[in-house]
């Protein structure tokens, strides 16, 4: 199968996780453009960003049409990531691609935990402290940084266990704190990121922008609760294959 074809139906797939499920695209990404269309890690993580940057852009507005965006939790989040998404771009150019694909398995594992726990009593937002959203916010942006991924994964359940929102909120917030943090985390890998083939670059972008359009469209349909079991066994099964393969 030619490396078109494969980077279209991969894009497809992820875009449709990105809009329905608000994250989780770039955890799909990075194993893509490695184990299916041949690239260094290092230009994978790179890419993986501008596919979810463009992508995650769509499919916000969409859910923002439907009033599923929470503008001012989402805006404190991402902007208390800006910082840490830049200096974790810097950071990961130093460091090992065993090591990162290790924290990226384990990082995805866990916050596959956190979704499938029984959920806590929701906390009313006008009690929710804007110190702890900031620090949420900061680390999500480190993780981007860091790893290369747009953080949805970890926003999506601190969104609803820290800022207390519904999962449907939480999903369309995700996409505003996700974009921002990508863009952050490219702006710093500027002039050091690996060269990317753009052959297969845009053309899995496209894909994955019309399969967010989709993904839109399926999370009007199911449930909150099952978009989040869904999410957490996909991260679960693409964490365990990321760490048996750095590993082995």
């Amino acid at each position: 199968m030619s490396g078109l074809v494969l980077a279209l139906l991969a894009g497809g797939v992820i875009g449709v996780a990105l809009g329905a499920l608000g994250g989780g695209g770039s955890v799909l990404a990075v194993p893509a453009l490695v184990y299916l269309l041949g690239f260094a890690p290092a230009a994978a993580t790179t890419a993986s960003l501008v596919i979810v940057a463009f992508t995650s852009a769509t499919a916000l507005v969409a859910h923002a049409r439907s009033g599923a965006v929470r503008w001012r939790g989402g805006m404190l989040f991402a902007a208390a990531g800006l910082v840490p998404s830049a200096l974790g771009g810097a950071l990961t150019a130093h460091l090992p691609a065993g090591l990162l694909t290790v924290a990226f398995a384990l990082v995805a594992g866990l916050a596959a935990h956190r979704m499938l726990r029984p959920s806590a009593t929701r906390r009313a937002e006008s009690t929710v402290r804007a110190s702890r959203v900031a620090a949420s916010g900061a680390g999500l942006g480190a993780v981007t940084g860091v790893l290369g991924v747009g953080g949805g994964f970890l926003a999506v359940p601190a969104l609803v266990n820290v800022v207390g929102l519904r999962m449907r909120d939480a999903v369309g917030t995700s996409l505003l704190v996700i974009t921002v943090n990508s863009l952050a985390a490219l702006a710093a890998r500027a002039g050091t990121s690996a060269h990317l083939d753009w052959a297969v670059v845009a053309p899995f972008t496209g894909a994955a922008i019309l399969g967010a359009w989709d993904g839109r469209r399926l999370a009007g349909r199911v449930s909150g609760d099952t978009l989040r079991r869904v999410f957490a066994w996909a991260l679960l099964a693409m964490a365990a294959l990321m760490l048996v393969d750095a590993l082995a």
